[in-house]
């Protein structure tokens, strides 16, 4: 069976190494962003140059229709999916929750609730033996701020992710028989651009001596995660989230 891979928000960050990794192990990736082409353009460069397979598809995950437009590419240009990985996501500015605005909350739990959902839908109803798929693999990414709450800083986007977690073993028990497996992963303080978003660019350093390991985590070691969940070494595992967080 051919391996097709959708990231989401795969242009930078833990999309992009997620991305680069599943090629270099057989995956025909499909590299989703939603405004940042030239980033997208240069990982799918990268996977071309080392002889793997990849396109760009442009959509906000926050908006169905662009979602399923996406998803109507990757069918036309790669086949059917087998694989995605969720983890287009946003933080927004650090605020308390008695400052936050309901737009602020709505967009919050748009990109990075409902968006979650309608892309594992999708998903669903190419992979799941119900619907003549043959199976596959769902990794929703969710945040150790699920289990610290982000107080003072993102106490949205920390809910955001329980709301995740919650979603990975409902979906996870649902789809079990119909040859699908759906985990999470939980990353903790990792060096990547999605601090700088959230007003602080510097935060995962400034934290990094609360880690027990004492540094930051890279993106490419959530990838490695990611990418074991993917595959066939991880059949027996479903419903799960799977920490990379230092010890934190």
């Amino acid at each position: 069976m051919d391996k097709v891979l959708l990231v989401t928000g795969g242009s930078r960050g833990i999309g992009a190494a997620t991305a680069l990794l599943a090629a270099k192990r057989g995956y025909a990736v499909a590299v989703n962003y939603a405004s940042n082409s030239l980033a997208a353009d240069e990982v799918v460069r990268a996977i071309r140059a080392d002889g793997g397979t990849a396109i760009t598809v442009q959509a906000d995950v926050g908006d169905e229709a662009q979602v399923l437009a996406m998803f109507d590419k990757v069918d036309a240009k790669l086949g059917r999916l087998t694989a995605l990985v969720n983890n287009a996501g946003i933080v927004d500015v650090q605020a308390r929750v008695e400052d936050m605005s309901v737009l602020r909350l709505e967009r919050m739990l748009r990109i990075n609730v409902i968006g979650s959902f309608v892309c594992a839908r999708e998903a669903v109803r190419r992979m799941s033996t119900k619907h003549g798929g043959e199976g596959g693999v769902i990794v929703n990414l969710s945040s150790a701020a699920a289990r610290l709450g982000s107080p003072g800083q993102y106490v949205d986007y920390a809910a955001s992710k329980g709301a995740i977690e919650s979603f990975t073993i409902g979906l996870a028990k649902e789809v079990a028989e119909e040859g699908i497996r759906v985990n999470a992963v939980r990353p903790g303080l990792i060096d990547t651009e999605i601090h700088a978003s959230g007003g602080m660019p510097d935060r995962a350093f400034q934290l990094a001596p609360t880690v027990p390991m004492k540094r930051t985590g890279s993106a490419e070691e959530v990838a490695q995660a990611i990418v074991w969940l993917l595959s066939d070494d991880a059949s027996y595992v479903t419903g799960t989230s799977l920490d990379v967080t230092g010890g934190r």
